[in-house]
């Protein structure tokens, strides 16, 4: 039973029991009303029907130790590394001094600024975020508390410029120079531009998974940053599922097949792993270091990414009018929505050919009506968004 007492006038607060903590002591969450007695016992009423049960009295911090307690089993070594780095800065905060049943969308709002004032990018606060709302989740389904605070917080960023996607030539280029580099380092840089695959998926990539024009991706190399001295200089490396935990199977163009056999025909006596030297799997950081060193002698804007490539390949391909479900498909994703908002870069091409398919619409009739679609199935430049 929730309890209402008047401060001030037209001033309340309202006070319902929430459980006890660990050392069987009562703990209770308090708020503060304005306006009118009727007002209070709403509020009353709403913390006594629903109340926050079971934090007994933990903090942010212990919610967050318990959320990456739950969860680190199920993810990859790449994943868990990241996770415990972003639960370490939320800790540092006065926000995980704060007791979850407490926590308000206003103190989520103030800790965002507090982290925009020191300095922190956007795209950190982003991912702190996002463990504090996933851990918050976790209170929600443990009936901790009964709303996730950090869902109700808006997370502002400044305006940015769309990023765009490589340009057809710079790619050609970056693959020729990471080829005079190295032959292996040419195929990665072409597989990353026909595949669309991660950094850590061709790291994972054997010769058992080419099956003559199809190529199997169903893991990823994980690097675990402590080797067996605590040396980071020396990682250990895992064979772990895919960022999605998805299995995908690509069909390759003819020359990549063959550059692929070719490569086969002279190293898989040597190495079960298309890009490392010996019988382990190779380090991500490697191909890393092929794509700056090629770029570098490219002659390209240092500011893409070997990720890039992954932009460009499904930009591309959607862009030439392939279905975007076919698309999502090879890029591991099980939802085509989530490759049109992420990848689906807006290029020069198909746009002229949107304004040229109206134009020549609105040529046919001077009103712009009853006049037919000059649509063509076979168009290399437009999409069917259907």
């Amino acid at each position: 039973m929730a309890t209402i007492r008047e401060r001030r006038p037209g001033v309340w607060e309202v006070r319902g029991y929430t459980g006890k903590d660990r050392r069987g002591r009562p703990t209770q969450v308090s708020r503060t009303v304005h306006g009118g007695k009727r007002d209070a016992r709403q509020v009353a009423a709403q913390l006594t029907l629903q109340p926050s049960r079971h934090a007994g009295g933990r903090t942010v911090a212990e919610l967050l130790d318990e959320w990456q307690a739950r969860n680190e089993g199920t993810w990859s070594p790449a994943s868990k590394r990241d996770q415990a780095g972003r639960v370490t800065l939320v800790q540092r905060d006065p926000i995980a001094r704060m007791k979850v049943a407490r926590i308000s969308v206003a103190d989520v709002d103030r800790w965002h600024a507090r982290l925009r004032t020191a300095g922190v990018g956007e795209a950190s606060i982003r991912n702190q975020h996002c463990v504090l709302r996933a851990a918050l989740t976790q209170a929600v389904r443990w009936g901790w508390v009964q709303t996730n605070v950090a869902t109700a917080a808006r997370l502002t960023s400044p305006k940015t410029m769309p990023r765009g996607v490589l340009a057809v030539d710079d790619v050609r280029r970056v693959i020729d120079a990471a080829r005079a580099l190295d032959a292996g380092a040419g195929l990665a840089i072409r597989l990353a531009a026909v595949t669309g695959a991660r950094r850590a998926e061709l790291a994972a990539l054997r010769w058992e998974d080419l099956n003559r024009d199809r190529l199997t991706i169903d893991s990823a190399i994980g690097t675990i940053r402590t080797g067996s001295r605590g040396d980071p200089s020396h990682p250990i490396l895992a064979d772990a599922p895919t960022k999605t935990a998805n299995l995908r199977t690509v069909t390759l163009d003819p020359a990549t097949v063959q550059a692929l056999e070719a490569r086969r025909a002279e190293r898989d006596r040597y190495s079960p792993w298309m890009f490392s030297l010996d019988d382990g799997p190779p380090n991500p950081d490697r191909i890393g270091y092929w794509w700056r060193r090629a770029r570098e002698r490219a002659g390209i804007d240092p500011r893409w990414r070997l990720h890039d490539l992954r932009h460009w390949s499904a930009t591309q391909a959607i862009a030439s009018g392939h279905d975007p479900r076919t698309v999502a498909g090879r890029l591991g994703h099980a939802n085509a929505a989530m490759t049109m908002r992420t990848y689906a870069h807006p290029l020069t091409r198909a746009d002229r050919a949107v304004a040229a398919t109206l134009g020549e619409i609105l040529s046919g009739d001077e009103h712009g009506l009853g006049c037919r679609s000059t649509f063509r199935e076979d168009s290399p430049n437009i999409v069917d968004v259907r």
